[in-house]
């Protein structure tokens, strides 16, 4: 085979690979997915090829995607998305702790098991100390889980990660690493919450017009997910080689990082009595993290692009696992009505 073919090639057939899974009734649902796996493997194999067509900086291009992406993410939240926290806060104080709690130690003690060296593990507590991933709702609602408590759990800690993401990675890692937190702050806050507030305004703004805000939500939304697909690939393009050495290492403890969010967020959401529904619903959103968020602050506020492949790794990984875990629990009804 000519070399020289082999990475267009082999980039074009990931293209048609993934289109096909996305479109087919019948896989429909593990499209997104798809389109995160396809995105990083393009970009470890071609890397050169997201790399030097950037019409700005990396780190500049990650920020922008990461804020297309919170923005439309917020375009599909309402104000009765925060307010909802009133009517469900038993489902919702459980949720944020066992988020916020569970994950950071998870990726800790995961990294002092494997031994990975002090950059790895930044990124893998950066990771867990991150709030829930975008595509959670979506996997809650084909999981047959609560999505209004999947929605409402996802607005609140992505507006408590400016507190709660540098005072997680302060308790674990303030030994070994130097980190300036009121940076981290700022960066939180000007990347993923005013992106979400200037959301939820322009949702607002469609619905008190009464334009289709149902049809502009999805464009929105699949805005969203193109952007956690650049972010995923520009991060793999920029860590190949890192990736290429600690590469099946890091995988596995990246992939028990997320199957350990889902056991734990399910059965301890459970033994503090929610109902099967609202521990599916919990499991997901502690076992999807904000990928994108943890690479941005590992590489912008760190400077340790090191920090960003367990983050890099993760993202395809949950898709994944949390399109395998939805079509699971999709075949089997709950036992009681979300509360």
């Amino acid at each position: 085979m000519n070399s020289e073919w082999f990475a267009p090639g082999t980039l074009a057939i990931l293209g048609v690979v993934a289109t096909a899974i996305a479109i087919h009734p019948k896989s429909r649902a593990y499209g997104f997915a798809t389109w995160v796996v396809a995105s990083v493997i393009a970009a470890l194999i071609y890397p050169t090829a997201f790399l030097e067509n950037l019409p700005i900086s990396y780190q500049e291009s990650l920020t922008i995607l990461l804020q297309v992406a919170m923005f439309g993410m917020g375009a599909t939240l309402t104000v009765g998305d925060f307010t909802r926290v009133l009517r469900m806060p038993w489902g919702v104080a459980i949720g944020m702790a066992l988020q916020f709690l569970v994950m950071p130690f998870l990726g800790w003690s995961l990294s002092i098991l494997f031994g990975l060296p002090i950059d790895l593990m930044l990124g893998m507590v950066l990771l867990g100390a991150c709030p829930g991933g975008i595509s959670s709702n979506v996997v809650t609602y084909l999981a047959k889980g609560n999505v209004a408590l999947s929605v409402t759990m996802t607005a609140c800690s992505t507006m408590a990660a400016p507190i709660m993401t540098p005072l997680m990675v302060y308790l674990y890692v303030k030994q070994d690493v130097s980190i300036n937190y009121q940076d981290m702050f700022w960066n939180i806050l000007m990347t993923v919450v005013v992106p979400v507030l200037l959301g939820l305004m322009v949702n607002a703004w469609l619905n008190r017009f009464h334009i289709d805000s149902k049809r502009s939500e999805r464009a929105l939304a699949a805005i969203s997910m193109i952007a956690i697909c650049g972010i995923c690939a520009l991060i793999a393009a920029r860590s190949q080689q890192r990736i290429l050495q600690v590469g099946w290492l890091l995988l596995v403890a990246v992939t028990l990082h997320n199957l350990f969010g889902y056991v734990l967020g399910f059965w301890g959401s459970r033994l503090l009595g929610m109902n099967e529904a609202d521990c599916r619903t919990i499991a997901v959103e502690v076992g999807l993290q904000n990928g994108g968020l943890a690479a941005n602050l590992a590489t912008e506020v760190l400077q340790r692009d090191a920090a960003a492949i367990a983050p890099a790794l993760f993202a395809p990984v949950m898709n994944v696992t949390g399109s395998i875990l939805a079509a699971i629990w999709s075949r089997t009804s709950t036992k009681s009505e979300p509360s």
